[in-house]
């Protein structure tokens, strides 16, 4: 049998949100899985446990911190897990969300945000895009997906997201040039601007009983990944560089 073709998520949180959705959805598509994260809470190794105990084929890479270095390692370890399988679906998921008023923000907070939208991007793209460019065309007409996960804030800023905003607007700056370089070589690169609030854990619990209980008002994990499945899938004829998703009640 030939190997799976490869999925790789970089990011997970606290593991219910988008990273885990798409490693799961991914999974039930029939591909080996990577699965990227810091790893000091453990959700990677959880995650990982349940993605093979449903018949998956993933493997849980740890890191002590998104940098160029740890996300090289990664990747190389990553190659020796899997060194017959293409990667032909990567999800850069990655992000410093701090919010507070313009003057209580701190360097510190600064430097986290451009590190983690903006250099983490970088560097994980990078590795993609040499893995990638050496495979052949496959399904679809290309030789893989990257795909950037956005926000509200890639768009347009407000108040309170002064950091936030600077780094996704970074991180859909360098998607966008990427998709202009490299769809020429087939490679299919593309970003998706969540406009809403993800029903995650955490939200579910900070939030009240109306909003737990309107599905007009949330974005689902769920949901969202069959999108990027969707993305993945897009044949070479038609591709999309950017998708908006908002529940069906948010304010525009």
């Amino acid at each position: 049998m030939p190997p799976r073709p490869l999925f790789v998520v970089g990011g997970l949180g606290d593991g219910s949100g988008i990273g885990a959705a798409t490693a799961k959805l991914f999974t039930r598509s029939g591909y080996s899985v990577a699965l990227i994260a810091r790893g000091s809470s453990g959700t990677i190794q959880r995650l990982a446990e349940e993605l093979n105990a449903s018949g998956g084929d993933a493997a849980p890479f740890p890191l002590a911190a998104y940098t160029y270095t740890e996300i090289h390692r990664a990747f190389d370890d990553v190659r020796k897990h899997w060194p017959e399988s293409e990667l032909r679906v990567a999800v850069f998921n990655i992000a410093a969300t701090t919010f507070k008023p313009f003057l209580e923000y701190t360097e510190a907070d600064i430097d986290a945000s451009l590190d983690l939208n903006i250099r983490a991007g970088y560097a994980f793209a990078r590795e993609v895009i040499l893995r990638q460019k050496e495979q052949p065309i496959g399904e679809h007409g290309k030789r893989g997906a990257l795909l950037f996960t956005g926000a509200t804030a890639s768009l347009r800023g407000n108040t309170r997201t002064c950091a936030f905003a600077v780094g996704k607007h970074g991180l859909r700056a360098l998607a966008n040039s990427l998709a202009k370089e490299f769809s020429k070589q087939n490679i299919h690169v593309a970003h998706i601007v969540v406009d809403g609030v993800i029903a995650t854990d955490e939200h579910r619990s900070n939030n009240d009983v109306g909003w737990n209980e309107n599905p007009d008002v949330k974005l689902l994990p769920e949901t969202i990944a069959q999108n990027y499945l969707y993305l993945a899938n897009q044949d070479r004829s038609a591709w999309t560089f950017e998708l908006d998703l908002r529940p069906a009640h948010e304010k525009w």
